[in-house]
């Protein structure tokens, strides 16, 4: 049986490799890195996270990000199988430590008698033997290939600027001004609970602050990027501050649900907090501080929040420049490229946004793939489905026009039937489309294993 290639080794790629190979269809995974590197990379690993450690919410009665985690369980997914594996107190988020996870699933892969890795760049497009293909190379496609798949549409790519928040060495941290505590004390265990660690700020430090990350040198772009927009999931610390002094204690340093244990009668005008990197406690990322800002500027702003006055950086944040198709204009509803339907497409290049909705894409587009080889095509999961309404999404239910990078929400769900009596409130509402997501998921999933 002829292999399914799959061009890329991130989270999309090293799932649908898994899901393919776990089918019964042998694989073959290139990941150009080593010998080919990228600005965000610091490894040779597969699925290695560049960014946060964070999956977000693990709750899949009441968010659409712990829904379609429960649906990932469901289906075998190796990537969630690999969170859970190495997960860290988080509260009520799935947070892992990266260097593990990766590790798992590199290994895992390797171990499959079907799959092999082939280290090396696809530079333009698949060779034309190649008849089964998954492009899974996510925001940091190589310029080769992205340039054949435009030429290929006749599209240009979209394109959006994505951030990276730096990480902070524990030692370095003063914990006579910061404290550990989830926002409202969230979490089943008590290591939930004491997930984060929070540095308090008064008004006139928040003040400087603001003055501070305002006034710093920021990283200038090429005249050809001056016209690329930011993804509003992921804008930098600065750019959310210039749209208004108040912004970042609405977001980020939002100062409620926490009470800090060195001043417990006073109220802080805003809270920085930090989130556990690695299972060791050694380094912890500060959240929601993406930043643009130049190397010396982060460590001199970064170093005014109270506690991390000695920060020590493991890592610095930085930004890059990241690519996704017009999935509605070019995808078919299986994910296959209406010019080359040899050509499937999955993870972030599709336009959905996160780790655990790349993973998801790939889970669905190996399954797709496997089950094509075999000769039994399968329909997508039904758009009641957190699987199934990302890619009802991505391949026509969004707007063309203003395709835009897209979370799971629920929103991107049928509505459900009103209650009897009246409109639902919004607890019993998001318990409905959970409820009838995996009653859904359920259905399309047994006999789909039964297939594949």
């Amino acid at each position: 049986m002829d292999p399914i290639h799959i061009i890329g080794g991130g989270l999309a790629g090293s799932e649908a490799a898994w899901q393919a190979a776990e089918a019964g269809v042998p694989v073959v995974l290139h990941e150009m890195r080593p010998e080919t590197a990228t600005f965000a990379h610091r490894t040779d690993g597969l699925a290695e996270l560049v960014c946060s450690n964070s999956f977000r919410s693990d709750d899949d009665e009441q968010n659409a990000v712990g829904l379609l985690h429960w649906e990932m369980r469901a289906a075998g997914g190796l990537v969630i199988a690999a969170a859970d594996a190495h997960a860290l107190p988080a509260g009520g988020a799935l947070a892992v430590d990266r260097e593990p996870f990766s590790r798992t699933i590199t290994d895992r892969l390797a171990a499959h008698p079907l799959v092999t890795i082939d280290r090396g760049e696809i530079a333009g497009l698949p060779p034309s033997h190649w008849s089964s293909v998954i492009v899974a190379t996510g925001p940091l496609t190589s310029p080769a290939l992205a340039e054949a798949i435009r030429a290929l549409t006749d599209e240009s790519a979209l394109a959006f600027f994505d951030a990276i928040a730096p990480i902070v060495h524990f030692e370095s941290i003063d914990l006579g001004q910061a404290w550990f505590q989830s926002r409202y004390d969230k979490g089943e265990t008590e290591a939930d609970r004491k997930a984060y660690l929070n540095c308090p700020m008064d008004r006139e430090k928040y003040e400087a602050f603001v003055d501070a990350l305002l006034a710093a040198e920021k990283t200038e772009f090429k005249d050809w990027e001056r016209d690329t927009p930011y993804f509003e999931g992921c804008l930098p610390i600065e750019v959310m501050a210039a749209r208004g002094r108040e912004t970042l204690r609405f977001g980020p340093l939002k100062p409620v649900g926490l009470t800090n244990p060195h001043a417990p009668e006073t109220k802080p005008h805003a809270v920085v907090q930090l989130r556990r990197d690695n299972a060791l406690g050694t380094l912890f990322n500060i959240v929601g501080f993406q930043t643009k800002m130049k190397y010396g500027a982060q460590t001199e702003v970064f170093r005014m929040i109270p506690g991390l006055e000695n920060a020590a950086f493991a890592r610095l944040g930085g930004i890059h420049r990241n690519t996704f198709l017009n999935s509605p204009r070019l995808l078919d509803g299986a994910m296959r490229l209406k010019a080359d339907p040899r050509l499937r497409f999955a993870g972030q290049i599709t336009g959905v946004e996160g780790y655990v909705e790349s993973a998801a894409m790939g889970l669905l587009a190996g399954r797709m793939a496997a089950a094509e080889r075999l000769g039994r095509p399968l329909a997508p999961p039904p758009p009641t489905t957190a699987i199934g309404a990302l890619v009802t999404h991505i391949t026509g239910g969004a707007d063309a026009k203003t395709f835009q990078p897209m979370n799971v929400n629920f929103g991107l769900f049928p509505p459900l039937e009103e209650a009897r009596g009246g409109r639902r409130g919004r607890r019993e509402r998001y318990k409905g489309y959970t409820d009838r997501a995996k009653t859904d998921f359920a259905a399309w999933v047994e006999p789909a294993l039964a297939i594949v």
